[in-house]
């Protein structure tokens, strides 16, 4: 579960290190968004080489959540810290690598390009 302004790990090669979340597009009260779901962010700090640059906005899936997901057959599956990969507008990732573990449920909302760059589906 994540918020507005919630500092996030990069989990790419694009070169961005950091974003904060500054939009939940088509969230109504509460203004949460879980893994899976796209959110506007802007990036805070980024390499010098970076192909996404510092105080840009991109658009951004969530990856992992410290709050986590409880799944049907009764499993909760949280992470150490919260993550996302930047996108473009027709859900394909910027970068060419995803590193650690994502989400099963990123490939059930349709992000399979990122499910099958993750090192691990979880």
């Amino acid at each position: 579960m994540v918020q507005v302004q919630t500092m996030m790990v990069v989990a790419d090669n694009t070169g961005a290190k950091m974003a904060q979340v500054i939009k939940i597009p088509g969230a109504s009260k509460p203004h949460y968004a879980h893994i899976g779901q796209v959110v506007k962010v802007v990036i805070k700090e980024a390499t010098s080489d970076a192909t996404v640059k510092k105080s840009a906005m991109a658009l951004a899936v969530i990856v992992r959540s410290k709050k986590g997901v409880k799944r049907d057959n009764g499993f909760k599956v949280s992470f150490s810290d919260n993550a996302c990969v930047i996108v473009k507008a027709d859900k394909t990732p910027v970068g060419t690598r995803v590193f650690g573990p994502i989400a099963r449920e990123v490939k059930n909302a349709g992000f399979n390009k990122i499910a099958s760059l993750a090192t691990e589906v979880l």
